[in-house]
């Protein structure tokens, strides 16, 4: 290959290729973590849904009705703050995308310039 040729594909790695992987990478990372966080939050609301519906089960008189229903109540208020935090997770998740990507694109805008200078 010629000098010519040699920069080129150079400069085409640097400018395409390079910037093209890492947010690949970046994009692969960030689905990985929400898929986690998706998984362990079904996990988790599958688990109390079937616990609630074993002790609704389990109910043979008042007293068992007036315990699953104080349970009932304690699930509901678990699941609200366990939605809460999840919800949070996924937003701390996408902001720190958007930030990486954001610092991608400046990274690559600077290299793009410094490239063809």
């Amino acid at each position: 290959m010629s000098k010519t040729q040699d920069k080129a594909t150079q400069q085409f790695e640097s400018l395409f290729i390079a910037p093209a992987r890492a947010y690949g990478s970046l994009t692969l990372e960030y689905y990985e973590k929400l898929l986690s966080a998706q998984m362990e939050a079904f996990r988790s609301y599958s688990d109390l849904t079937l616990a609630q519906a074993r002790a609704w089960v389990d109910v043979k008189d008042s007293d068992g009705l007036k315990q699953v229903l104080e349970t009932q109540q304690k699930a509901a208020k678990e699941l609200g703050e366990r939605l809460q935090g999840d919800t949070k997770k996924v937003v701390d998740l996408s902001q720190e995308f958007l930030q990486k990507g954001q610092q991608l694109a400046e990274q690559n805008v600077k290299a793009a310039s410094a490239a063809t200078k």
